[in-house]
């Protein structure tokens, strides 16, 4: 299996797990104690060239803007807390999760929280699902607006979002460079570019210095793709963060929204290996998860978290390996599916 050699010699913290209680006020007002097990050691890896390190989990945010249902903000803040508590440092957003309200939710809920406990990640470039302006203007403007929303005065990584849908000249002349020029005003600290094709990565870095990618949907039980370009990623010292390692909802127990541009083949494919998983008394997701946070060439892996109890789920696959049987049965199913994908963007960019 891609890159699942040395993984042990790259892992230099343990797990330390102990039982702990903290006191949550629900979004019903009522404080309860919730009984988990505290991680006192979280696994983390350098983010390429840069002198971040962060957790091999990361904190995927877009919920926090209601995209996938109502997170009330005690709720909101006591996942941020919890997290940071459990040893998660990385928090992703944009201004288009939401339409801005994931920004200003994830600011409150860090408000009071040291800076140095977290590394912030946010975007430029698009800002509602066929709103797209990666001009140097409005990227210098979009950075200001983000910092007043997550009231900080820099940004760790911002990231060019998905550009794909966008002018790839346009993110290498006129975007980044206004980038650096944030960058050199102590406004950000590191540039990064995002997006589902994976051609757009080496086609940005052939021609301008980034510090990371983020890529999503390319490194899961059914599409490890990213893999053909890791090395080369790798080395050229740009970090690696992957997001939807569970497809955006494919790898549940549930069908997936009607909304998911998969083709139907591999929609089938994955309904059939969840109940694979299922007869096995395997949790299709916790498996996926386990998978994706295995590969050390991967600085972190973002997860979407829009409810304690999602927290402490994926909190609970970190230090874990899949089952190894189970997975060859999983990866068995997607054969003839495997790395099949779906288009995003420009026509030209696929």
């Amino acid at each position: 299996m891609p890159f699942r050699e040395g993984i042990d010699a790259l892992i230099a913290e343990p797990i330390v797990r102990r039982p702990g209680r903290q006191a949550v006020s629900g979004s019903n007002g009522v404080v309860r104690q919730l009984v988990y097990w505290r991680i006192e050691a979280m696994i983390t890896r350098q983010l390429g060239g840069t002198d971040l390190q962060v957790s091999i989990l990361g904190f995927g945010a877009s919920p926090l803007g209601g995209v996938f249902g109502t997170v009330t903000e005690n709720d909101a803040q006591c996942m941020v807390h919890t997290a940071i508590d459990r040893g998660i440092n990385l928090f992703d957003v944009s201004p288009f999760y939401g339409i801005t309200r994931a920004e200003t939710v994830l600011g409150d809920s860090l408000r009071g929280i040291p800076r140095d406990r977290y590394v912030l990640a946010t975007k430029v470039g698009r800002y509602d699902a066929a709103l797209f302006d990666f001009s140097a203007e409005r990227t210098i403007r979009s950075v200001d607006e983000s910092l007043a929303r997550l009231r900080t005065d820099y940004i760790d990584l911002i990231q060019c979002h998905d550009i794909e849908f966008g002018s790839l000249d346009q993110v290498v002349n006129e975007t980044i460079p206004a980038l650096r020029t944030l960058r050199d005003r102590g406004k950000v600290r590191f540039i990064g570019i995002t997006g589902l094709p994976l051609k757009i990565f080496p086609y940005i870095m052939d021609r301008i210095e980034v510090d990371t990618v983020l890529s999503y949907c390319h490194y899961t039980l059914y599409d490890d793709s990213l893999t053909t370009i890791l090395p080369d990623i790798v080395e050229r010292g740009v970090g690696v963060i992957s997001a939807a390692p569970l497809g955006m909802g494919l790898l549940t127990n549930d069908s997936p929204p009607n909304w998911h541009p998969a083709p139907e083949k591999l929609k089938s494919a994955c309904l059939n290996a969840a109940r694979v998983c299922r007869d096995q008394g395997v949790d299709i997701s916790r498996l996926a998860l386990q998978f994706a946070l295995e590969n050390p060439f991967i600085s972190s892996t973002l997860v979407g978290i829009g409810s304690p109890g999602q927290l402490e789920n994926n909190l609970d696959c970190v230090g874990t390996g899949p089952d190894e049987v189970v997975l060859k049965m999983v990866l068995d199913c997607f054969t003839s599916v495997h790395n099949m994908t779906w288009p995003s963007g420009l026509p030209e960019n696929n």
